[in-house]
């Protein structure tokens, strides 16, 4: 009973800045509700004088709502819809996945950006953005600003890729189904995938790119899985080689994303349920419910970042940023003209 009197009003805080960021996001979707949230606990942190009384549950929310959020994640999967029409784009899925993580890997050796960042930056460039940097920093041990620090890299190129992306596919001739498989894979965050979607289809009356978009990015989404659990291992591995195993002080069940298990068991849930005729909208609460959890942790994080760290110390993951982004572009354009496509 301490311990939740002692975290409630800071999940009281948290959810009093979520709510507008997420009413914000709702009416500016290219931006976001999580980026609000995240810019909104930054400029607070500058001013707020009584963090000590509201830390514990700061810190709740942005380890565990934000772990709530991903399971949650998993009731707007269909593993039957990602099969039928997501397998088709899987080679593009994988080649744009490897490149930005070996991309990432690269430039962290080159530029020595701490490995954390390298790694939110690398995953959150190639499978789904916010959804992908909350699903690892739990498993790589990142901290709050090292959240941020990606979430803000991720948000930058996911507002160019909205923007940008529309004219430049009409600019080279895209498909319609060209620019949705374009569009599901070499944008960053679902909510931008959304966005230039539905911009493509504004453009080409008829188009109805959206769908093929949508769940060519869900079908990246599930790359999330492997992705946890190959950095759980690595973790496991670096702390046998220091010999942290060994003197007792750190165990796998601490760090294994078990998160990641309940997120495949709700999409397992929802694809049964919806083979069975249950309508989708059934599901859509649990959806939106996530998403909020995401804005709330976002919020978290915010207020724990330091905004003028942040600042300084961030030109380095930003140009890691773009060099991930322009060659997932290339990459995804690149295999659509190998295999026909496009």
């Amino acid at each position: 009973m301490k311990e939740w009197n002692a975290r409630w009003l800071g999940l009281l805080l948290c959810l009093a800045v979520a709510v507008p960021c997420w009413l914000l996001g709702k009416a500016v979707p290219v931006v976001g509700g999580a980026v609000f949230a995240i810019l909104a606990g930054m400029a607070i942190a500058l001013f707020y004088r009584e963090k000590g009384r509201t830390q514990a549950g700061i810190a709740y929310t942005s380890k565990y709502i934000l772990q709530l959020a991903v399971v949650l994640l998993g009731f707007g999967m269909n593993l039957g819809e990602v099969a039928r029409v997501g397998l088709t784009s899987l080679p593009i899925i994988v080649s744009t996945i490897t490149t930005s993580l070996v991309v990432a890997f690269l430039l962290h050796k080159l530029m020595r950006v701490p490995v954390n960042i390298s790694t939110l930056v690398g995953v959150g460039s190639s499978i789904c953005g916010g959804s992908a940097i909350a699903a690892t920093a739990p498993v790589i041990g990142a901290d709050d600003e090292e959240i941020a620090q990606a979430i803000s890299v991720i948000f930058l190129f996911n507002v160019a890729a909205a923007l940008f992306f529309p004219t430049f596919g009409g600019l080279l001739g895209l498909s319609d189904g060209g620019f949705g498989l374009f569009a599901g894979t070499a944008v960053n965050d679902t909510s931008s995938v959304t966005a230039a979607a539905a911009a493509w289809d504004g453009m080409h009356p008829g188009a109805n790119t959206l769908d093929t978009a949508t769940i060519v990015k869900l079908t990246r989404t599930l790359a999330i899985i492997p992705i946890t659990l190959v950095l759980a291992l690595a973790r496991v591995a670096r702390a046998r080689r220091s010999g942290e195993a060994r003197e007792g002080s750190f165990q796998l069940k601490k760090i294994f994303p078990f998160f990641i298990l309940f997120f495949v068991l709700a999409s397992v849930v929802t694809t049964i349920c919806l083979s069975a005729g249950v309508s989708s909208g059934v599901f859509a609460p649990l959806k939106e419910l996530s998403k909020f959890f995401i804005i709330m942790a976002m919020a978290a994080i915010g207020l724990n970042t330091n905004l003028v760290k942040l600042i300084r110390t961030g030109g380095k993951p930003i140009l890691m940023g773009a060099c991930c982004w322009a060659a997932i572009t290339a990459v995804s354009l690149g295999m659509q003209r190998v295999l026909g496509i496009w």
